[in-house]
């Protein structure tokens, strides 16, 4: 494009669901705001358990807090700008503010991926080395390696950045997302994007395939670990303590590899369903996380209950004192 045609853009529209009717406007406004306020409520409930109950300060529940504030960061992050968008009719964001936005989005999911791969190395320990764990797996060893994740994704996500700030954004200013991401904001330049696209899209693949295979590795050498184990009570027992882990990881792992991989297996969708899958593979696991670490924790939900049961009767007393008096 000449030189003189550049129209350099100042702010960008978020458009959303392309093919949504106004008419359903309303409607999922209010679904993204339930899924944000369940979100916020569910994961500030185990925050509260976690901070009330001594019991939790267990490696495997630091590591629950670490995916805890990336869920709802992310959320948060994400989800009152689409809602405005729906609600208010307001998908205007400034073209910096597009940008610190897309920082935090990679970053907090980056930093998921390297929790999870941290949850795989602490019930990999549990199971092929349980006379070790206790050596092994310490608080202040899951901190640091909560921290480093942290750290590492800080450079990698800046790099995505920094390398799609510059580029030369003409007249289309309109992304075709629910949130400022790379691939949908770099489209929007006047330049070829080869050369920031694919690097991109390796890099995107080293950084999911990379805790991924470690998870693979730690889980393949988890079920020859139970396979081994002689007795039925001990497999089920043994798989019991895997089983929320391996919901969370398929939550996240599964839908992403499956939107990076579809379009070179001669799947093709409408640009809905693609947002669709993006929007449920970010956003579904911060709702539903909060109910497997609650219901399938055996420590949080006996904690839970006995906190609900408590609940009930201090209730009963204030009503039982209020009609004597």
């Amino acid at each position: 494009m000449p030189e003189g045609n550049i129209t350099s853009v100042k702010n960008f529209v978020i458009v959303g669901f392309p093919g949504l009717q106004p008419k359903y406007y309303g409607l999922v406004s209010v679904v993204m705001f339930f899924v944000y306020v369940c979100t916020l409520l569910g994961n500030g409930l185990f925050l509260l358990l976690f901070a009330s109950e001594k019991r939790l300060r267990k490696p495997m529940y630091y590591i629950i807090i670490n995916l805890v504030a990336c869920d709802v960061l992310f959320s948060t992050t994400t989800l009152p700008k689409i809602i405005a968008r729906y609600w208010f009719n307001d998908g205007f964001i400034s073209f910096t503010s597009c940008f610190i936005q897309m920082y935090f989005v990679h970053l907090f999911s980056l930093v998921n991926g390297f929790t999870l791969a941290i949850m795989a190395f602490d019930r990999y320990v549990a199971i092929c080395n349980p006379l070790r764990y206790a050596n092994i797996i310490k608080d202040s060893t899951i901190m640091i390696l909560c921290m480093v994740s942290w750290l590492l994704a800080q450079p990698c996500v800046l790099m995505l950045v920094i390398r799609a700030y510059p580029l030369p954004y003409c007249a289309a200013n309109t992304i075709v997302q629910c949130y400022c991401d790379h691939v949908a904001i770099t489209k929007l330049a006047c330049t070829d994007r080869t050369p920031y696209g694919f690097p991109a899209f390796v890099f995107a693949m080293v950084l999911l395939i990379t805790p991924l295979t470690f998870i693979l590795f730690s889980y393949s050498s988890i079920m020859i670990a139970v396979i081994q184990i002689s007795t039925n009570q001990g497999r089920l027992k043994a798989l019991s303590t895997c089983s929320s882990q391996l919901i969370i990881i398929a939550l996240f792992f599964l839908p992403r590899c499956f939107n990076y991989m579809y379009p070179y297996v001669g799947i093709s969708f409408n640009p809905d369903i693609q947002i669709l899958i993006i929007m449920l593979y970010g956003l579904l696991p911060p709702m539903i996380n909060p109910l497997i670490y609650c219901l399938r924790a055996k420590e949080v939900k006996e904690i839970l209950f006995k906190s609900l049961e408590r609940s009930c009767l201090s209730i009963k007393k204030k009503n039982v004192s209020t009609i004597c008096n």
